[in-house]
């Protein structure tokens, strides 16, 4: 009797068990259909949803922000050609060719050269601009005076070992390339605008966009090129 009850006993966990693992095996099918499910839905929601038009967005931005000090709005609506083109792709290594040709073209167009040759400041200036990071946010005085932030996104002298690397090094600058009247002109034009060089460049157009006055760039180039610089030590 009682070896009866145990294999009923015995049968009953046996049966548990394999039903157990069953259901065990039979819940990664099931989650995965129900992940199946839920991922149709929502695509066929975002099927549903009606594309965001830039006017859409130019209406979301003016009823979102409103203009301070140096930052406006006009500044943030109002997108010249370049700004269309690149707003096209985020990531700037995959600007097609003939695109980029077309902006780089289009850019050294705007390149406005010292008039008077006079290439070169006070690369001690220089390296205030360079070092200094305020300008054209809704807490400055407009009107003040904009830094270049330089250092933000690259090395520049030994002493300060404290910048960014979204740029290149240019630790040496002048040093590594001398001061010809080519080096001049390409230095001069890249901090003018330079997505004359490299379109849909991270890099702010300092001149065109009257970041920085002819004087402040003037002093940044001396802080690249002149042999006294710490740049070039």
């Amino acid at each position: 009797m009682i070896q009866k009850k145990q294999s009923r006993w015995g049968a009953a966990v046996a049966a548990a068990a394999v039903g157990g693992a069953l259901a065990m095996l039979a819940a990664p099918a099931m989650a995965q259909d129900g992940a199946a499910s839920k991922g149709k839905a929502a695509s066929k929601a975002a099927a549903n949803i009606p594309p965001v038009s830039d006017g859409d967005m130019k209406r979301l931005i003016a009823n979102s922000f409103s203009s301070k000090g140096p930052a406006t709005l006009q500044g943030v609506l109002e997108r010249d050609e370049m700004q269309q083109l690149c707003s096209d792709y985020p990531d700037r290594s995959k600007v097609p060719a003939a695109v980029a040709r077309k902006i780089e073209a289009a850019e050294q167009q705007k390149i406005r050269y010292p008039a008077d040759s006079r290439w070169l400041g006070d690369w001690k200036e220089g390296e205030k601009v360079a070092q200094l990071g305020r300008g054209m946010q809704f807490s400055d005085p407009p009107g003040g005076v904009n830094g270049g932030n330089c250092y933000a996104c690259h090395q520049m002298t030994k002493a300060e070992i404290s910048f960014g690397n979204i740029g290149p090094s240019l630790y040496q600058y002048g040093k590594l390339r001398g001061n010809s009247e080519a080096v001049l002109k390409y230095t001069w034009g890249k901090i003018w605008d330079s997505n004359a060089f490299a379109a849909c460049s991270n890099m702010p157009r300092f001149g065109h966009k009257s970041i920085l006055t002819e004087q402040q760039i003037r002093d940044v180039m001396a802080l690249l090129l002149d042999p006294a610089s710490p740049v070039n030590q």
